[in-house]
């Protein structure tokens, strides 16, 4: 599953030592949907880089008996199954617990462990379309079809969740008891979402007690980005080669810009309120504004508003991020040579200091023997009879 993977793919990032148990097939991801590079998914590549990974065999008491020991040697487990699937093999928080007292577990699904969807199949985009953040989209012949959007739940359930694994560990180090947590991927979008409902259910309470701003004339605009969909002063513009986000709802930031473009006739016009004013609905006001955007290049008016002290931000593509030169200044790309593949870095950074590159995702079982012998100190005669057995694969 993708949430348990990129859960401890932040852990890995940030120095952990994490160890991936794979059924001796190895973890489905690996073959996962579009990009293939070189045999393997770009999602396995990424997903799993900084990892080792370990191949066991829980349906045998041997290979139990391993994770056992993993797990007293372990800050945290992560369920990388629907909920129950360790308990259902035997490897309950109960009977981690009883391994090792101060043990953390986290479980990451779908739509969670409770309520009437819980044991529903599920894949990422629906966690989206439940909360509510994906607007259906119908093509030229007629047919609903998804649209191209960021996905969120899938994202945000991991960066929750570890969290509250980082919570957990500090909390056992502090009193020698560990925790059970879970996190649904669902929740989570609904989570990162939260303006948008916690808007409309204030707009449920009457126009005396739940208002707009007193720029807009205290008038209810729609939640979220949608309330700024008829913004001027605060708006998408066409430049020479592209489009820029205009954001000049201060007034000052306004009245910079007017008088460096030598339009100060327009602030003198329309000056607006201080603070949060987007003039929304002046369509003179955007006819100006627009001709005016198309007299210089994206990275003109970049550089435009940086001089003049008025907010003015490139409109990238996916494709197009890694031209920005503030991507390549401080964001770049990990390198194919050690990855496999150009991808992400973890973006937190340490002042005064770097963070390691990480290591190329393992292969399946690729540190079995390793991780036996030194983190669990087996000899080889132990992991010949364990092999023997079956419990490795």
């Amino acid at each position: 599953m993708l949430g348990p993977a990129a859960i401890t793919t932040h852990l890995a990032d940030l120095g952990a030592e994490v160890i991936k148990v794979e059924p001796p097939s190895g973890d489905y991801v690996r073959r996962m949907t579009w990009p293939i590079v070189e045999g393997v998914s770009l999602m396995h590549l990424h997903l799993n880089r900084g990892k080792r990974s370990v191949t066991l065999d829980l349906r045998t008491d041997q290979g139990r008996e391993v994770f056992l020991d993993l797990v007293r040697r372990a800050d945290a487990v992560v369920e990388a199954m629907r909920p129950g699937g360790l308990e259902r093999r035997g490897l309950g928080f109960d009977v981690l617990r009883a391994a090792k007292p101060d043990i953390v577990m986290i479980t990451i699904s779908g739509y969670g462990m409770t309520g009437p969807y819980k044991d529903m199949p599920s894949h990422g985009l629906a966690y989206d379309t439940w909360a509510g953040l994906v607007v259906p989209e119908i093509d030229d012949e007629g047919f609903a079809c998804i649209p191209e959007h960021a996905s969120m739940g899938i994202h945000a359930g991991p960066l929750f969740g570890a969290l509250g694994i980082l919570a957990g560990i500090v909390s056992a180090r502090a009193t020698g008891e560990g925790c059970r947590m879970e996190i649904a991927q669902s929740d989570a979008a609904a989570a990162m979402d939260w303006l948008r409902s916690e808007t409309w259910k204030a707009y449920e309470r009457p126009d005396s007690e739940v208002t707009g701003n007193a720029s807009d004339g205290h008038a209810r605009r729609a939640p979220g980005t949608a309330g700024m969909r008829h913004g001027v002063r605060y708006q998408i513009y066409e430049s020479k080669d592209g489009f820029v986000l205009f954001q000049a709802s201060e007034r000052q930031f306004w009245q910079n810009f007017c008088r460096a473009v030598g339009r100060h006739d327009l602030f003198e016009r329309w000056p607006g309120e201080r603070v949060a004013d987007h003039a929304p609905g002046n369509r003179e006001l955007q006819a100006e504004l627009r001709d005016i955007f198309r007299e210089r290049t994206s990275a003109e008016w970049v550089a435009f508003g940086d001089e003049h002290e008025t907010p003015i931000a490139p409109v990238n593509t996916p494709r197009t991020l890694a031209d920005d030169p503030q991507f390549a200044a401080r964001l770049g790309f990990l390198p194919r040579e050690d990855l496999g593949a150009e991808q992400l870095p973890f973006p937190l950074k340490f002042v005064g200091d770097e963070l390691p590159v990480p290591t190329h995702a393992p292969t399946v079982g690729e540190h079995t023997d390793e991780v036996l012998r030194r983190t669990l100190g087996y000899d080889d005669e132990h992991i010949a009879a364990l092999r023997a057995a079956g419990a490795l694969g």
